[in-house]
């Protein structure tokens, strides 16, 4: 039996469902990228799949696919946390039993077996556990004339180079230089990136050896819960708007806030709920900031009001409390629990566990979740890999002044395949709701622009106020940012384009104020215009917008054309559009704006002497757009 039927059968008794998904992953995989491998490259492609919509499970059968396929040598890299670390390894234990499965901290093991069967060592990206191994690795010989195959689960968290900005130092953080040197190893590799959240490895350069060459996106299987449930627009029932101030009483008064109140008894309702149909779990985030001693002063706070709840149904302010959540529940619910029911299970005193859960020395002793009422406070672990089983109700308060789109994403732990739809509460601010709704457009348009093939220049497309991810990743050197509502214009254009675009340009007349047009129409003339190399001014970031925004949802196709001939303009006069032009084009908010001015081209201000276009672009405003250049500019 092959490695793929076997996982496959072991997988269809685990997680039946997940099986269509994960074969088509490896079918996709195997066919267009394991067949023509070389094994004289270093490959690196990402797989990409949503927030806890069972990426392992995907990982597992691309492995068993390459042990397929020939490769011997398997390092599965998970987050810096024990916990998770050791959660991969039990689970790779239990669905890739046709490997020679190591912890970190078998290397005995790992030696003793010298590659009789695929062998995968299931790591933590911890400096000094990569070090240890990659000395194992160079010491014992099995590099030498094969190729290893690498997962790194959560590709955008650790494994980037933090020193790309500091070119001067002419070094690479350690954690991404450490896995260089693994990869160098052997004659070649595979490097597959796995992340619900690619903004930093999209915006690598091709040169720094981190940009995938390939991805593969599976879409989540029937009844995941994701940015599309929550956060779609109008505003659905799960979310329930919290007052600004919200976190400045939890921490700086002795009141326990409305929202806080209203999200505990609607969580310890709908723990009556779920327990009265057998469920084993049930659990209440509240994710409140990224400051550890606040965690500890709002579990207090929140320990104390549950339990003053449970011992006082009867009183008048608490049942009124009980009896709003219970009629806001009921509202998408109506075969809810009936109220008596709920008040005979807070009498009977049931056992709620409160975790309080934060990164550091800590989080190497996690507790069990799977099973319970769970209360749990927590801030940073909270932010990848966690799983949160039966997670029903979740507080959020956390803010920044520049939110990062992938970091805020990976806050999502709601999302997930076993939660009760209807059940599903999240007490926010407005503004946070909103940022979340502007995240979750960002990623269905880079969802969309996978999905049509249109790989070659990505286009991550965010409000001014969202950062993509973290800057010390990101070669600011080679990327292109582009901000909606600013006119764009090469301060050296093309002077050999009249013959390409006068026969296209020759049916908008320049009385017209403007003319519209769609995007492809837009595309085939921004072609013809070459890009200013030495000003870093690139056509095709401009046509990548284009692209991303014409796959955004709700989109009108709609692009404003502005023609002007006979325009006598001089060379490295700072400005190209006229007074009335530059008005015109600034009253245009909402769609793009192509302004094109056929220069008469005069040698006597600084020309070559033969008319030519210049373009003016501008994207919309609201939207930044943000681009990595492939390699050396």
């Amino acid at each position: 039996m092959s490695h793929v039927s076997k996982y496959l059968a072991n997988l269809s008794e685990d997680t039946p469902e997940a099986v269509a998904s994960v074969r088509g992953t490896i079918n996709d995989i195997s066919k267009n990228h394991l067949m023509n491998f070389s094994y004289m490259n270093h490959e690196v492609g990402l797989l990409l799949g949503q927030v806890q919509s069972g990426k392992t499970s995907q990982m597992f059968g691309v492995m068993s696919a390459a042990a397929d396929h020939g490769f011997q040598l398997f390092l599965v890299l998970t987050s810096s946390m024990t916990a998770l670390q050791q959660q991969t390894f039990e689970r790779a234990m239990q669905s890739i039993d046709t490997f020679n499965v190591c912890d970190e901290n078998d290397e005995v093991r790992f030696l003793s077996k010298k590659l009789r069967q695929p062998t995968a060592i299931i790591l933590k990206k911890n400096a000094t556990v990569l070090r240890k191994w990659k000395n194992y690795l160079a010491s014992s010989g099995y590099c030498v004339g094969r190729p290893i195959f690498i997962i790194d689960d959560e590709a955008d968290a650790t494994s980037l180079n933090t020193k790309v900005n500091k070119k001067e130092l002419e070094e690479k953080s350690t954690i991404n230089q450490t896995l260089e040197d693994i990869k160098n190893l052997c004659t070649s590799s595979f490097y597959l990136q796995v992340t619900a959240t690619p903004q930093p490895l999209l915006l690598q350069s091709i040169d720094s050896g981190w940009k995938p060459k390939f991805i593969h996106y599976f879409k989540p299987g029937n009844g995941y819960l994701g940015g599309s449930f929550f956060y779609s627009k109008p505003t659905p029932f799960t979310n329930i708007s919290t007052n600004d101030d919200e976190l400045s009483l939890l921490l700086e008064t002795e009141e326990t806030p409305h929202g806080l109140k209203l999200a505990a008894t609607t969580y310890l309702i709908t723990a009556a709920h779920q327990m009265s149909e057998g469920r084993k779990v049930c659990s209440f985030l509240i994710h409140p900031s990224s400051k550890i001693d606040d965690h500890t002063v709002i579990a207090n706070k929140l320990k104390k009001y549950m339990m003053y709840v449970i011992s006082n149904t009867d009183n008048p302010e608490i049942q009124r409390q009980l009896e709003q959540s219970y009629v806001g529940l009921r509202q998408s619910k109506p075969d809810l629990i009936d109220y008596k029911g709920v008040i005979g299970f807070l009498n009977s005193k049931p056992n709620f566990r409160y975790i309080t859960m934060n990164s550091g020395p800590d989080s190497e002793a996690t507790p069990d979740i799977n099973t319970g009422l769970n209360v749990v406070v927590g801030g940073n672990s909270l932010g990848r890999g966690v799983t949160f089983k039966g997670l029903q109700t979740v507080y959020y308060l956390r803010s920044a002044k520049k939110p990062q789109a992938d970091t805020f994403w990976q806050h999502s732990r709601m999302f997930g395949y076993d939660r009760d739809p209807l059940l599903m509460r999240v007490f926010m601010p407005l503004a946070l709701y909103n940022l979340f709704a502007e995240i979750n457009s960002s990623n269905e348009v880079l969802y969309e622009q996978i999905e049509q093939g249109n790989l070659d220049k990505l286009q991550l497309m965010f409000p001014p106020s969202v950062k993509p991810t973290r800057d010390s990743v990101v070669d600011k050197s080679k990327l292109d940012v582009l901000v909606g509502g600013v006119n764009y214009f090469p301060p050296n254009p093309d002077q050999s384009n009249a013959f390409d675009l006068d026969p296209i340009l020759e049916q908008y007349s320049e009385k017209k104020q403007f003319h519209e047009i769609n995007t492809e129409t837009a595309i085939n003339i921004l072609s013809k215009i070459k890009d200013d190399k030495i000003n870093n001014w690139n056509i095709s970031s401009y046509i990548s917008a284009l692209r991303a925004l014409s796959s955004e949802k709700g989109f009108i196709d709609k692009i404003a054309l502005i023609v002007r001939r006979d325009r006598n303009i001089g060379n490295k006069t700072g400005t190209m559009l006229s007074p009335d032009d530059r008005k015109l084009g600034s009253s245009i908010t909402k769609k793009s704006v192509i302004t094109l001015y056929r220069n008469v081209g005069d040698s006597e201000k600084g020309w070559d002497g033969s008319p030519f276009w210049m373009p003016n672009l501008k994207l919309p405003k609201g939207k930044v757009f943000y681009t990595g250049k492939d390699g050396e500019q």
